[in-house]
């Protein structure tokens, strides 16, 4: 006689890595689409080059689907940030 938890925990733990599989490409696509979007220079890991307004310093980030930096905080320089980087008008570096 077969253990029934045995292919039921086999499709459960398939069916959860089928869903990070899923979450991970999605958010790949979501940072490859904002990227394409904003049309601002890279790096060679394909991070979006930006001076950060609030600490004035460079940064390479990822943007997620909504064009918001890795390191975006709900704070008004982030907030601006976000809407220098969808009008294209956010400093970058070479």
């Amino acid at each position: 006689m077969s253990d029934p938890d045995g292919l039921a925990g086999f499709l459960r733990s398939k069916l959860r890595a089928a869903g990070r599989q899923y979450a991970e490409a999605r958010e790949a696509y979501g940072e490859g689409k904002a990227a394409a979007v904003t049309d601002l220079p890279t790096d060679e890991e394909g991070r979006a080059k930006l001076v950060c307004r609030r600490h004035a310093e460079r940064r390479a980030v990822t943007l997620d689907g909504k064009c918001r930096p890795a390191c975006y905080e709900a704070h008004p320089d982030c907030e601006g940030c976000v809407e220098d980087i969808r009008d294209g008008t956010v400093e970058t570096w070479e």
